[in-house]
């Protein structure tokens, strides 16, 4: 049997075999298509960023008595060739979780661009929007503004400023977060 080939010619990986090199290499990657590509190491703002959104929803949800688990950067299998790892993910069927990581598209992603943005911009956005995430922001510290895609509504965003609370769609807008706020 050959291997599969990516359209650059590239042996095409599968998400199986993804991980258990990714195991052995120890570094940000994700499989896109089934090529693999490396991530760039967050910037210290990116990573507050994303700790104080785990810490804001996991707070809103322990208070509602709710059932979704707010989840710092992990591996999502979205089909056999692609694997993401989104900077915060909530994921309200927690049969989709394992030990390890979450089969199937999150409920809620939100990334913090960094010098990758293309693949937040365009490669994940499509992604996210054909799996099934119903909320995605992706949170620009350099622009100072966050985009809001709600697809049960629209596939077009709606662009916050920091100083700006964002409603959480997916929570009706009860869970409003200002990024100013945690990004200083």
């Amino acid at each position: 049997m050959s291997d599969i080939l990516t359209d650059s010619g590239q042996k095409k990986y599968t998400a199986d075999e993804f991980f258990s090199m990714k195991s052995e290499k120890n570094e940000k990657c994700e499989l896109y298509d089934g090529k693999i590509m490396s991530q760039a190491m967050p910037s210290l703002e990116h990573q507050i960023i994303g700790a104080e959104l785990y810490s804001i929803f996991r707070d809103f949800i322990k208070n509602k008595n709710g059932k979704c688990k707010a989840l710092p950067p992990i591996d999502v299998k979205l089909d056999d060739y692609n694997t993401v790892v989104p900077d915060f993910l909530l994921v309200c069927d927690t049969s989709k979780l394992d030990s390890r990581r979450c089969y199937g598209a999150p409920d809620f992603v939100a990334e913090i661009l960094s010098s990758n943005s293309e693949n937040d911009l365009i490669t994940k956005l499509a992604l996210y929007k054909k799996y099934g995430v119903r909320e995605y922001w992706i949170i620009s510290p350099k622009h100072r503004k966050t985009l809001v895609y709600f697809f049960e509504e629209s596939s077009f965003p709606e662009i916050y400023p920091f100083e700006k609370s964002v409603p959480v769609n997916i929570y009706g807008g009860e869970l409003e977060i200002n990024i100013s706020e945690i990004n200083n």
